[in-house]
């Protein structure tokens, strides 16, 4: 993986060096100065519907997430922009994986997390990306790549994208396209694990479940993504878009068990164990498409419209709607309320917990896909250095911004997010 980026890297500046040398006339920057963002995210939810436990047990979880983005001028008309974050979470659902492993003392249950390893995890990631800009800026493309890697999972990906400008940049034109090629490491719940064993296991005869490991372990995703944008007249501006996405491989989340209505029931404590794991279709095809309305209202109001259609072969449907009203207080500061509103139809291979028969060819019992709607309310506020007066070393502070969003769905799940953001230019 570092020879790829490498080769990537040697050839961005090989096309750089050569772009500098045919080029002497002056021309305005496309970004003037390194940029910086740095990006921080704290996020706990919980519910009643943990689909490692078979939608039934505690989703308690929580995740804090930082970013670096760092954009770089190579020169008039090249960025090469670098992104790299890392995420930690604690969970209690994904503690069931083996609700064995903590404290031997206290009773086994989904709704009691363990403190086992299963409880957390980490994961990194790292997307450079390059873009150059024509001389007369109404054309744009450009590449990039992405890595990130977790306990039981892998992706690599790559993509590039098309920008042209017309009608005096009044109308914009873009697509781009990415793949990523995923790999899993499988943690089954410990209980469908060879050679497990347990002398608290109780039920009606022996303990058997329905389960066979999977063969395939990769998972590929790729994408195709179509925007028209438009400026409508001096106050507002419109813009179409539509993506297409495919994928295949491993579809089905290792570590979800599903509890089936024609098996008989075995327990270790309060603790149900599995009947089998979620098998889902190994091909997916999703349709979103929707469009944005901007309004500018006066110089200190502007209302920001989205609504989104969404559909795919495992019979899904979806519409979210939101709208964002951003505020100018004084010259550097701006709050903005938002509102979002999002419903779906269940997944043609969703079952409540026992429902399921193991003659089924697909099932699961995860409530992402069933039929729900969700509400979310936030509010955020902005501010402005104009002159980036404010220094932190060689770099002049560009913007502070800070968000608060509440998520509730009607099956029960709740979170609260807080993300704070800066952003920096060097002198």
């Amino acid at each position: 993986m570092r020879r790829i980026f490498l080769g990537v890297f040697c050839l961005i500046t090989f096309i750089v060096s050569a772009q500098d040398t045919l080029s002497t006339a002056y021309k305005k920057r496309v970004l003037e100065a390194t940029e910086i963002d740095l990006l921080f995210s704290h996020y706990n939810q919980d519910g009643i519907h943990a689909a490692v436990s078979g939608g039934d047990g505690t989703e308690e979880l929580t995740d804090v997430t930082s970013s670096l983005i760092v954009r770089m001028p190579l020169n008039e008309d090249d960025v090469l922009t670098v992104d790299v974050g890392i995420s930690a979470y604690t969970s209690a659902s994904s503690s069931d994986v083996n609700p064995l492993d903590g404290d031997p003392n206290r009773p086994v249950s989904s709704y009691i997390a363990s403190s086992g390893a299963s409880r957390s995890d980490v994961l990194t990631h790292l997307t450079p990306s390059y873009q150059h800009s024509s001389d007369d800026r109404n054309t744009i493309w450009g590449v990039k790549g992405y890595v990130s890697s977790e306990y039981d999972y892998f992706s690599v990906g790559f993509g590039g994208s098309y920008t042209r400008l017309f009608n005096e940049k009044n109308t914009e034109v873009s697509a781009s396209a990415q793949v990523f090629l995923d790999t899993w490491n499988p943690q089954y719940p410990i209980e469908l694990r060879g050679g497990f064993f347990d002398d608290r296991i109780m039920g009606n005869g022996t303990y058997s479940p329905v389960f066979e490991a999977f063969a395939n372990e990769n998972r590929n995703s790729y994408s195709l993504s179509l925007n028209f944008s438009q400026i409508l007249g001096k106050r507002v501006q419109g813009s179409l878009f539509m993506d297409l996405v495919s994928q295949n491989g491993l579809l089905s989340t290792p570590f979800q068990r599903v509890y089936f209505g024609d098996r008989d029931d075995f327990y270790i404590d309060e603790f149900q164990l599995a009947d089998d794991v979620e098998r889902l279709p190994d091909t997916r095809v999703k349709v979103p498409l929707g469009g944005r309305l901007n309004v500018y209202v006066n110089d200190l109001f502007v209302v920001r419209s989205y609504y989104r259609f969404y559909s795919d072969d495992w019979g899904i449907a979806s519409h979210t709607a939101s709208l964002e009203l951003p505020v100018k207080i004084g010259n550097a500061f701006t709050i903005y309320p938002m509102y979002r509103f999002y419903t779906q139809t269940a997944a043609d291979y969703f079952f409540e917990k026992e429902v399921a028969l193991s003659t089924f060819q697909f099932y699961t019992s995860d409530y992402d896909l069933s039929a729900f709607d969700a509400h979310q309310y936030g509010m955020g506020i902005r501010y402005k250095d104009i002159f980036t007066s404010t220094k932190v070393f060689n770099y002049g502070l560009k913007t502070l911004d800070l968000r608060l969003n509440q998520y509730d769905r009607s099956d029960g799940l709740s979170s609260f997010i807080v993300t704070f953001g800066a952003s920096f230019v060097a002198d």
